[in-house]
């Protein structure tokens, strides 16, 4: 979304919440006295849920494969969503922004777990830290520069994602701390089976080539001991809904066809004539096509999601 649009959508929001909250009552807590959770996406929402069983109520503010995160446009009863909140958890790193917008208008006080801070690779010099968002400070959350911010495709952030959401609502509700920590010890246990699965790919294919329309596996990818070969200049049009120039499709396509890669990886959310062109090309030399998506499938859980693209990714690499 281009600046201007941006700077509309925030009036148009902070006009229409005047209405909705002067007209709805607010409170810390749901009238089942249940912690209120507030994800960004159904991704961090299932592992709230997971981690706070039956002490939480998680609204997902982005929960349909129809949705792109990158460009939401929220509306009034989100802002009241957020104000309501006892605990909120984005992805951060400019993949979500218009979190940053949802707690600046709202006034929360809410704790903010940002799960790319919580990535290997997060830069030591971004913008953000955890000690800011608990001090209440949530400016400074613009696209990080050379950071991929897709972190949930990085199963082990995931796994420090969980203990600090089983932390902070142990903070909330001291009283089911323990609860919230077997679970998120049992959560952990899962990671390890996915770990383990991608190590096993990593021994049988170690080095092959995948060509990704986007970087939004690239995580996973790399755990499973494979070498991303997409030109930046390709994942990054694609990723930006722009036209790929002539030049970089050219080389997409030579690298598609010079018989090295071994399977090709899209995005279920997006794509356009580029992509079409190399999945076609992929499919003439015999490339197997997996299709990866940003938002958890109705009926999966974070786990289950993630096994099923290492199942796919294993078979199409063997």
């Amino acid at each position: 979304m281009n600046q201007s649009r941006r700077a509309l959508a925030l009036l148009g929001l902070a006009a229409a919440s005047t209405l909705v909250l002067a007209g709805c009552a607010s409170s810390a807590a749901g009238d089942d006295g249940r912690l209120q959770v507030v994800a960004s996406t159904n991704v961090y929402g299932q592992i709230a849920s997971e981690i706070g069983g039956d002490a939480v109520d998680v609204t997902s503010i982005v929960s349909s494969g129809s949705q792109d995160p990158h460009s939401f446009e929220p509306s009034a009863r989100d802002q009241l969503i957020v104000s309501k909140a006892d605990l909120v958890i984005e992805n951060g790193g400019g993949y979500d922004a218009f979190v940053d917008g949802l707690i600046e208008a709202s006034g929360t006080k809410a704790p903010v777990i940002t799960a790319a801070e919580f990535s290997p690779e997060w830069p030591e010099d971004a913008d953000e830290d955890h000690a800011d968002h608990a001090d209440g400070d949530h400016e400074g959350h613009a696209h990080v520069e050379g950071f991929n911010e897709h972190v949930w495709y990085d199963v082990d952030t995931m796994r420090a994602v969980a203990q600090e959401i089983a932390d902070q609502l142990s903070e909330l509700d001291p009283d089911r701390a323990a609860e919230f920590a077997a679970n998120a010890e049992a959560f952990g246990t899962d990671i390890d089976g996915l770990t383990g699965a991608l190590g096993d790919i990593a021994a049988a294919h170690g080095g092959e080539q995948v060509f990704m329309t986007e970087p939004v596996p690239g995580y996973l990818v790399e755990d499973a001991g494979l070498v991303n070969v997409t030109p930046d200049a390709f994942s990054e049009a694609v990723e930006e809904e722009q036209d790929v120039a002539p030049a970089t499709l050219l080389e997409a396509l030579n690298l598609i066809r010079g018989g090295t890669v071994s399977v090709l990886i899209t995005n279920t959310q997006t794509g356009g004539a580029e992509t079409a062109l190399v999945v076609d090309a992929a499919g003439e030399h015999g490339i197997p096509t997996i299709a990866f998506s940003e938002t958890l499938p109705k009926g999966e859980t974070y786990v289950s999601w993630m096994q099923a693209n290492i199942e796919a990714l294993s078979t199409a690499l063997a």
